[in-house]
C-alpha cells in the first residue's frame, strides 16, 4: 500500500516557475514507477512525466520536454516535479500515481495509488 500527497501548486504567472513535491508513505517505494498527471477541467487526466524506479530513466510529455524535469529521492520516499517557463495552458490539477507493474507508464490506467492532486494556475 502506497499514500501519495502531493504539495506545492499554486498561482504564478507565465513564465514563472513551481517545484511540485510528492511524499509517499510504505517502505517499497522505490520499487514503484512514479508518473505525474495533469487533468483541465472538462478535459481527461494527461500524462506528464514518469520516473523509473532506479530513477536512470525518464519520460516526458511533448508540452513537457524541456520545460518540466521529473526527479525522485528514494531515501526520502518523494518524487518532484521542477516547472520552468509555464504556460497559461499548463493550468490544471497536478497529480501524483505510483505503479508496481507498468507496461505503458504514459496510461493513468497503469498506475495503482494516485494523490489527491495539487492545483497549478498559470496566469497570462
Amino acid at each position: 500500500q502506497v499514500q501519495l500527497v502531493e504539495s506545492g501548486g499554486g498561482l504564478v504567472q507565465a513564465g514563472g516557475s513551481l517545484r511540485l513535491t510528492c511524499a509517499a508513505s510504505g517502505r517499497t517505494f522505490s520499487r514503484y514507477t512514479m508518473g505525474w498527471f495533469r487533468q483541465a477541467p472538462g478535459k481527461e487526466r494527461d500524462f506528464v512525466a514518469a520516473i523509473s524506479w532506479i530513477g536512470g530513466s525518464t519520460s516526458y510529455a511533448d508540452s513537457a520536454k524541456d520545460r518540466f524535469t521529473i526527479s525522485r529521492d528514494n531515501a526520502k520516499n518523494t518524487v518532484y516535479l521542477q516547472m520552468n517557463s509555464l504556460k497559461p495552458e499548463d493550468t490544471a490539477v497536478y497529480y501524483c500515481a505510483a505503479a508496481f507493474h507498468v507496461n505503458d507508464h504514459r496510461v493513468p490506467s497503469a498506475y495503482d495509488y494516485w494523490g489527491q492532486g495539487t492545483q497549478v494556475t498559470v496566469s497570462s
